[in-house]
């Protein structure tokens, strides 16, 4: 084994379910040491969060998740659709889920867990807001809820948040609201 080869190469792979939103692969790979081990990968088309803020306060959404059967307040966020780019995404997933569209900047563009998922997560910060409101996805229930910047940042750091892409999006914007 070359010490600094890190590459897996897939030898053969199946679908083992095809989704509304998700795709799960079984993959048998050849590690650098030369044995097989098998790789379970959920692909997924990708996703935008935005930072909304409207005077001197972030709008979060308070929803329940089903996959972890509870509520979470978290910034406006959803999944892209096919031949949409992220800020089309992000724009629209604004508009859906608080009402408002404003001014769109690129922050940071991550894996959200790369262990086991293809996601890529594309972060926006929102200002400028104007109240321009889309219809809500019909199987999306939600609340807009206005906290200001400064107590967002405290909560983030107090650990009071459950959703990553909502802690990592206020951190990375800390000091610059």
């Amino acid at each position: 084994m070359e010490k600094d080869n890190l590459l897996e190469e897939c030898l053969e792979g199946e679908v083992i379910l095809e989704g509304r939103i998700i795709r799960v692969e079984r993959d048998s790979v050849l590690l650098p040491n030369g044995h097989v081990s098998t790789r379970e990968v959920v692909r997924h088309p990708g996703a935008v969060g935005v930072i909304a803020v409207l005077d001197q306060e972030i709008l979060l959404v308070r929803q329940y998740r089903y996959a972890i059967a509870q509520e979470t307040l978290e910034i406006p966020a959803g999944k892209l659709d096919a031949n949409e780019s992220p800020l089309e995404c992000a724009e629209r997933e604004l508009r859906e889920e608080t009402g408002y569209r404003g001014s769109m900047e690129g922050v940071s563009t991550f894996y959200t867990t790369p262990g086991f998922t293809d996601e890529v997560m594309h972060l926006f910060l929102a200002r400028d807001l104007i109240w321009d409101p889309l219809k809500p996805d019909e199987d999306e229930f939600l609340k807009v809820e206005r906290i200001p910047w400064d107590k967002a940042v405290q909560m983030a750091r107090q650990n009071l948040f459950k959703d990553a892409k909502t802690i990592l999006g206020i951190l990375l914007l800390q000091g610059q609201i």
